[in-house]
């Protein structure tokens, strides 16, 4: 079990597509952004992970639509490490509407070493941020 976050998302006039409804590329990009959030709200930004010398990068992303979203929505995407492995964990995230998932993804990522480009082990002390205190 992991630590959960959530961030509040409105759906603006630059999301939406042809079809008069939020793009798939949206979609992904509000993946991204809520796990950035949730790195960065346990103190893991950039600067963090440089000065590590490794950060996180997706390897794969999985994604089902599983309703439409119009300008001015609002929904929430919540996020958390389902599971994990010695240099990579899944990310999985739901975006809701009115209490409605309204998408689903699962985003595998990598821990890479910036030194050799090669994945690395993800260190103890940020695999316990993520599935927090009472879990760990």
């Amino acid at each position: 079990m992991s630590v959960r976050y959530s961030i509040p998302i409105t759906a603006g006039e630059t999301d939406i597509d042809e079809l008069g409804h939020v793009s798939n590329l949206v979609y992904l990009r509000w993946v991204l952004d809520v796990a950035m959030a949730h790195s960065r709200s346990l103190g893991w930004d950039h600067p963090e992970y440089r000065a590590l010398g490794a950060v996180f990068v997706v390897r794969r992303h999985e994604l089902d639509y599983l309703g439409p979203v119009t300008v001015g929505q609002i929904l929430i995407a919540e996020t958390w490490v389902d599971s994990w492995r010695a240099a990579s964990c899944v990310r999985k995230t739901e975006l809701v509407r009115d209490g409605v998932v309204v998408a689903r993804a699962a985003t595998t990522w990598a821990m890479m070493s910036f030194a050799s480009g090669r994945p690395t082990r993800i260190p103890e002390e940020i695999r316990a941020l993520f599935i927090g205190p009472a879990l760990a």
